[in-house]
């Protein structure tokens, strides 16, 4: 994983079949990103749904949510739709897996997103990071608890 206190490198992909999103246009905001394996597996699908019900208190605190694997923009579409999700899915598609690699949580052996947290503040600095064994959520806990504290050391 990168290094808390270090610039997060920008991107940009689909977050539907015809449009993208950059981190760069976050600026401003705080943005929280979850590396996840796959759309459809039941701890990604559990995950997912505690942090849409957590969309609010995120927003409270000034922070945007990415979710990014390496699922296609098709697949994240209907993982979406179906689940009522309420923040975007990124797809890291082709290359497979480029962002993930970018920010060190890529699984060459399974070809999938290691399952890690990023906590981005304001000017896109790296504040807090977490990587979570594949088959456990990792929960809501340690975001607010890194978005509190950039609170405290306004």
């Amino acid at each position: 994983m990168l290094k808390t206190g270090t610039p997060a490198p920008d991107f940009s992909l689909n977050t539907t079949p015809d449009q993208k999103i950059s981190l760069s246009q976050l600026k401003g905001k705080r943005v929280i990103i979850a590396f996840y394996p796959a759309d459809w597996s039941p701890v990604c699908g559990d995950q997912m749904a505690l942090y849409n019900e957590m969309l609010k208190v995120f927003h409270k605190r000034n922070a945007e949510l990415l979710g990014i694997s390496v699922d296609s923009k098709w697949c994240h579409f209907a993982f979406s739709k179906d689940r009522n999700l309420h923040f975007p899915l990124l797809a890291d598609f082709e290359p497979k897996g480029a962002i993930a690699q970018l920010y060190d949580v890529y699984d060459p052996v399974e070809g999938e997103c290691n399952r890690a947290l990023y906590v981005i503040d304001e000017e896109g600095i790296i504040r807090w990071t977490y990587l979570s064994p594949v088959g456990i959520n990792p929960g809501a806990d340690g975001i607010i608890e890194a978005l509190d504290e950039m609170d405290k050391k306004k």
